[in-house]
């Protein structure tokens, strides 16, 4: 791979209904592309970029770490930061902190799949999300990397 690449971050949580505690609602997906840096050490991947955050001139940066048996790490650092772990049938706690105050937040992950070649990576993860102990919503995230042509 590339040192040079483009990750595409997609997003999507299906909502608790409160009286029936069953799944009902379809937000809306979210999706970040950005350009980003890459490299392997140790048997995992990183991939470095920062996010814009919208209405400021601030950003985040992001540093994402994927080992192929079935771990991811984001560490966020600047406006919001944070440190989340997404492994299989695993509960991942960790405080999220955010312009607005801190929150605690859960991470249980359902499904984990990795997939690597020479120019992409290709990971899926779904999870169950909680706040403060109290389950938000199952949610799904893809991140595909892909090496930009002609870099290196």
């Amino acid at each position: 791979m590339t040192k040079d690449v483009l990750i595409t971050i997609s997003g999507l949580h299906y909502e608790e209904n409160i009286v029936t505690g069953e799944e009902d609602t379809e937000t809306e997906p979210i999706e970040v592309i950005s350009p980003a840096v890459y490299y392997f050490k140790n048997g995992k991947h990183y991939i470095l970029y920062e996010e814009p955050i919208e209405g400021t001139a601030g950003t985040i940066k992001n540093k994402i770490k994927i080992k192929e048996d079935g771990f991811l790490e984001v560490i966020k650092s600047g406006a919001a930061s944070t440190h989340m772990i997404f492994e299989k049938d695993k509960l991942n706690v960790t405080q999220y902190e955010t312009p607005y105050g801190a929150i605690i937040v859960g991470t249980h992950t359902k499904e984990f799949d990795v997939h690597v070649t020479e120019n992409q990576i290709d990971a899926y993860i779904r999870y169950a999300l909680d706040v403060s102990g109290d389950k938000i919503a199952d949610c799904e995230i893809r991140i595909k990397v892909e090496a930009k042509l002609g870099t290196g």
